[in-house]
């Protein structure tokens, strides 16, 4: 038997609204105020970056400010992305319970697998491709990331149907050894547009809409109805509330911004297959033999995202003798949900950081 989803769509937004209104299906699903549900989303010129990423080492804002692109903080993992009206979103927000025990990496996987095949019915070959990525031939067509909050959970997803590569280029910070270890020149080459496939059978943005519909429905077993005009309005005012509360103010944005501030700090990056975490660490107390201000950032996924500030938390003021203990403990305490990366790694990095001279530090 198919399982009721509402679909949603609020239109045209700026990306700060769209994070919110993320924020407020969120929400409204773990109070029961609205069921499972999908979202298709809209966006003006944004650029968009993860949770736990710096906001001035990911975004030329500069750039963004001369080109009318909004800066925006994402409340998923994931690295950053440049969002305008040529590209479509999509979010899912349903019972984690629906997909019977699934990991995050699985759930991933079938979600994707789903949207794959539903925009195969456009005339091209789209691939999942793990961590989690939607490709055509080895390029990027759309990224997708998600978490667990309790017993809900947000996946969602985005599909490039134009490319605006000038404005893309320009907003975002591309790591060169991010776009090496894909055999490329350029961020532009990495990512692929339906337009550039289909040139003028490229399809707009209601096909590409239908044809997720269909892949959904038929991979997951969803069958959709359009959402009660009061769950869209309770959405939208909940989201709006959100966007002045917290996610549309800069305080928000900014909140990852750089190393800790005053004086040098240590470093320490662990780059894998599933992202690259950076800890800024400065030491304190006698011979620097313990842990004062720690940062964690990255392009990783992991639910819920609050554990990193947990973490963080955890590590200030404990002595450099404790560090390995310490971080175990507190995994085996906080058990994570990982899309990309697992408690081994966020230890390399806060080691290499412990091992590292300290430097000062600036973008």
């Amino acid at each position: 038997m198919s399982r009721p989803f509402r679909v949603f769509d609020a239109g045209l937004q700026d990306g700060r609204l769209n994070i919110a209104l993320d924020q407020a299906m969120l929400e409204l699903h773990q109070s029961g105020r609205i069921g499972d549900a999908l979202r298709f989303i809209h966006f003006r010129p944004s650029a968009l970056i993860g949770r736990h990423q710096s906001l001035s080492a990911e975004l030329d804002l500069k750039y963004c400010a001369e080109h009318g692109i909004q800066p925006g903080r994402r409340i998923t993992g994931g690295g950053a992305i440049y969002l305008d009206p040529g590209q479509l979103g999509w979010a899912l927000v349903f019972d984690r319970r629906m997909l019977a025990g699934a990991s995050l990496a699985e759930v991933a996987g079938r979600v994707c697998t789903a949207a794959a095949h539903g925009l195969s019915r456009l005339g091209i070959e789209v691939c999942f491709r793990p961590r989690n990525d939607l490709e055509v031939e080895g390029r990027k067509i759309g990224g997708t990331g998600g978490f667990f909050d309790g017993d809900t959970l947000l996946y969602q997803g985005t599909v490039l149907i134009e490319l605006d590569s000038e404005a893309m280029l320009g907003a975002l910070r591309v790591p060169r050894a991010k776009i090496a270890r894909h055999g490329l020149d350029s961020a532009a080459q990495r990512v692929v547009s339906l337009r550039e496939l289909l040139g003028a059978r490229a399809p707009a943005p209601a096909q590409v809409e239908q044809a997720l519909l269909s892949g959904f429905q038929e991979l997951l077993g969803i069958r959709f109805q359009p959402a009660d005009a009061a769950d869209g309005e309770a959405l939208l005012e909940r989201g709006r509330a959100l966007h002045a509360a917290q996610i549309g103010r800069q305080q928000f944005v900014a909140e990852i911004d750089g190393p800790p501030a005053g004086g040098q700090v240590s470093v320490g990056i662990c780059t894998g297959a599933g992202g690259t975490i950076t800890t800024y660490l400065r030491r304190e107390g006698p011979a620097g033999r313990r842990i004062g201000q720690v940062l964690i950032t990255g392009d990783f996924f992991v639910a819920p995202p609050r554990l990193v500030f947990d973490l963080e938390s955890r590590l200030r003021g404990i002595d450099v003798e404790a560090l390995g203990e310490t971080i175990e403990q507190f995994f085996l305490e906080h058990p994570a949900g990982t899309l990309s990366v697992g408690a081994g790694e966020f230890r390399r990095s806060i080691e290499a950081a412990l091992r590292a001279a300290p430097t000062a530090v600036a973008y």
